[in-house]
């Protein structure tokens, strides 16, 4: 498997150098980004047809290939995936971007819409979609009945959180984090990836591994801002509440209201903007 950082050697140019060195060449590590192809189907010999490709950070790959079929609603639980494996591609030397998933018998094989074009970049999920009803994919999860509470105080602490946990992040300043905490504030899991979707697929994914949903009583943050597809992957893990570090867009908080999600935005400091379910989050009155 690729790695999730690289080294490259860059002219560094700081106008402002108390030796007067102005341009220095120096190594830097950066955010890797590979294709990550995903075949779905049944059992049996032969090969798997390709069913999506993503622009990643490699890492957690089979986390990612099972998060991106249950978001999508191709699969809708651990019990529909019978196999999943790393597989190799045409690179050489091999890099592995290729994930192989076998499907429970019975399950019905993805259909392949070309209306309905599965290749995402690192910075937007769904936009090659047709339509925006093709990716208003309906949860299993009634979330609006979720009874969490967070309070403000606690919810304002975990980007701190998430922050001293992004490993590959002290190292690049390129990746994004996505990370489930407990309504105590405890950080679940953590995942990184150069695109936001994959990050939260990624945790998607080692919950469906780890039979863990729904994620009732649970939150998503998430380190950048909160689209229309973050909410759609929260909800249909059945996450009550996401909260991102910048804006969210209109289609996300119509989405979260459809839901019954909350959705807070604009998280940093002592700050917040609760934008669809405002109950869940507790503010204590100062005396």
């Amino acid at each position: 498997m690729g790695r999730a950082t690289d080294r490259r050697r860059v002219l560094r140019i700081d106008l402002d150098a108390a030796d007067g060195r102005a341009a220095v060449g120096r190594p830097d590590t950066l955010s890797v980004e590979e294709p990550l192809e995903i075949r779905v189907g049944p059992a049996g010999p032969g090969r798997r047809k390709p069913l999506a490709v993503t622009m990643r950070t490699p890492g957690d790959d089979l986390d990612l290939a099972i998060g991106f079929l249950l978001t999508e609603g191709l699969i809708r639980s651990t019990d529909d995936v019978l196999t999943a494996q790393l597989c190799s591609g045409a690179e050489t030397p091999n890099t592995y971007n290729v994930v192989d998933v076998v499907l429970a018998p019975g399950l019905p094989e993805p259909a392949t819409d070309p209306s309905r074009n599965f290749y995402t970049t690192s910075s937007c999920g769904v936009c090659g979609k047709a339509s925006i009803d093709a990716i208003r994919t309906r949860s299993l999860f009634p979330v609006a009945q979720d009874p969490l509470a967070v309070p403000a105080i606690l919810l304002a602490e975990l980007p701190d959180r998430l922050r001293a946990a992004q490993r590959a992040f002290d190292r690049t300043g390129g990746l994004h984090a996505a990370g489930l905490f407990t309504p105590a504030g405890e950080l679940v899991v953590l995942r990184e990836d150069v695109g936001r979707h994959n990050a939260v697929d990624k945790v998607v994914g080692w919950a469906v591994r780890e039979r863990r949903l729904p994620l009732t009583g649970h939150l998503l943050l998430v380190s950048g801002r909160a689209s229309f597809e973050l909410t759609q992957k929260a909800w249909m893990a059945g996450v009550p509440l996401l909260a991102a570090v910048s804006a969210p867009s209109t289609l996300a908080v119509e989405l979260a209201e459809e839901a019954g999600m909350t959705l807070v935005g604009f998280l940093r400091g002592q700050t917040m903007n609760v934008y669809a379910g405002p109950q869940r989050i507790t503010v204590e009155q100062p005396a």
